[in-house]
């Protein structure tokens, strides 16, 4: 099974939904013969790497509400992420853009490090209160990963490294059809989208499981028997 997952790292339900996808494959009898891969996808590709303005300020003015509004939906957020063991401060994150962060997630596909990035990007914003988009602090992300720091900011200082990479993946996801995220695609068939109940999950992961199960690899349209070689052996059709 493989679960192909559009998020971007200052995406609080992208990180929500990572977890409740983990929650939901650690109950999964089947959870090895999974495979995860994670595509890039950016809120806003305009975004300023220093805005300069809180998390607070920022979705204020995204959604036309008070700090006061801004802080209170936060709050909420915050709750759902405390509900899978996830610690946010919004007090602390920095308002980035993240294109230089997938590309990184790109680089380090290349090095067997995906997940590992992936989630040291998500808790650097969200908790630590990291600038995620600062080359010398994802290079600092890049070598707790395991990557080489040298080769890590080598490929950001490159605008070019990884890009098409990037693209690509927005680019397919435009083709979906997908205009939010996270967005999951089980066996390029199944899909869920956002941070759903862990319920979800698990029935989702089930349900995939069992019908691909069922199903044959393929249709079989054949109109006639004894005409195929089976064990060592050709059938020979019966004369008439």
């Amino acid at each position: 099974m493989k679960i192909e997952v559009w998020s971007d790292y200052v995406c609080p339900f992208c990180y929500i939904g990572k977890h409740r996808l983990e929650m939901a494959l650690s109950q999964f009898p089947h959870k090895d013969q999974v495979e995860i891969e994670f595509k890039s996808f950016e809120l806003d590709p305009n975004a300023p790497k220093n805005s300069g303005k809180s998390i607070h300020e920022a979705i204020a003015e995204k959604y036309g509400m008070s700090i006061e509004q801004a802080k209170q939906t936060n709050q909420g957020i915050g709750q759902q992420a405390a509900s899978v063991g996830l610690s946010f401060d919004f007090d602390r994150m920095k308002p980035t853009n993240t294109f230089d962060a997938h590309r990184l997630v790109k680089f380090a596909k290349t090095q067997g490090k995906e997940a590992d990035i992936s989630e040291k990007l998500f808790r650097a914003y969200f908790t630590e209160g990291k600038h995620i988009g600062d080359h010398e602090t994802l290079a600092d992300i890049a070598e707790a990963a395991g990557l080489d720091r040298k080769q890590a900011l080598d490929v950001l200082h490159d605008q070019n490294a990884y890009a098409n990479d990037v693209r690509i993946d927005e680019a397919i996801a435009q083709q979906y059809g997908i205009r939010g995220v996270p967005f999951f695609l089980i066996n390029q068939k199944y899909a869920i989208s956002g941070a759903q109940p862990l319920e979800t999950f698990v029935g989702a992961l089930q349900k995939v499981w069992q019908e691909e199960s069922a199903s044959p690899a393929f249709e079989d349209l054949s109109t006639e028997d004894n005409v195929s070689c089976a064990d060592g052996s050709c059938a020979i059709p019966e004369t008439k």
